[in-house]
């Protein structure tokens, strides 16, 4: 299931819930939520780009650990191994 962002509309009515981006794990399906569930002040969905994989590092930790290799390419025909 994604999560969701929202946030209020107004920040000067919104309750310390709602005043900062907070997260809702809902299903596609779900209607998106219109109100604080903490104060009921009108809120809206954020547009945030999702997160895919985690960073580069923790990438590279799993790979090696698996048994993979990685290259880098040097020259035309050449390539070192990282790990």
């Amino acid at each position: 299931m994604p999560i969701y962002e929202y946030q209020a509309n107004h920040l000067q009515k919104a309750c310390a819930h709602c005043r900062e981006p907070f997260e809702v794990l809902q299903k596609i399906r779900d209607t998106p939520l219109t109100t604080c569930p903490a104060c009921k002040a009108p809120i809206h969905k954020l547009i945030s780009a999702p997160r895919v994989g985690g960073s580069q590092s923790n990438f590279d930790d799993r790979a090696k650990a698996a048994g993979f290799h990685k290259l880098q390419k040097r020259g035309k025909g050449e390539y070192e191994k990282q790990y």
